[in-house]
């Protein structure tokens, strides 16, 4: 799995790089069906905007691509919540294509039984 860090706006420093990897990285342990994770950092330069700091994170699986974004005042707090993120949504999809197989309650409705009676 490979985790590939750009900027917009910012320039990327090996200490952002390696916390974005660190956190972002983690989320791999959840999941083993995740080929890459593309995380797009940006900073907003507008003066009158609040959460200037943008994380935004594409994370590609085999059957599936899972999106988020998240902004905050600093870099580093954006990350780790775009990190919280990420971890709930992969586990949400991981859950919901290993449940696939799973009957409803709906689809599984039981056939009423009959007595069956002989007649002697």
């Amino acid at each position: 799995m490979h985790i590939y860090v750009n900027g917009r706006n910012i320039e990327i420093t090996d200490a952002i790089k390696a916390y974005v990897k660190e956190k972002i990285g983690k989320v791999a342990t959840h999941y083993d069906q995740i080929q890459g994770i593309d995380v797009v950092l940006s900073v907003i330069k507008n003066p009158a905007a609040s959460g200037k700091h943008v994380a935004e994170v594409s994370c590609k699986m085999n059957t599936g691509v899972v999106r988020c974004e998240e902004a905050a005042d600093s870099m580093y707090e954006s990350i780790d919540l775009l990190a919280d993120k990420l971890s709930r949504q992969v586990q949400k999809f991981k859950d919901k294509s290993l449940g696939s197989d799973k009957t409803s309650i709906r689809t599984d409705a039981k056939e009423p039984e009959v007595a069956a009676e002989t007649e002697e």
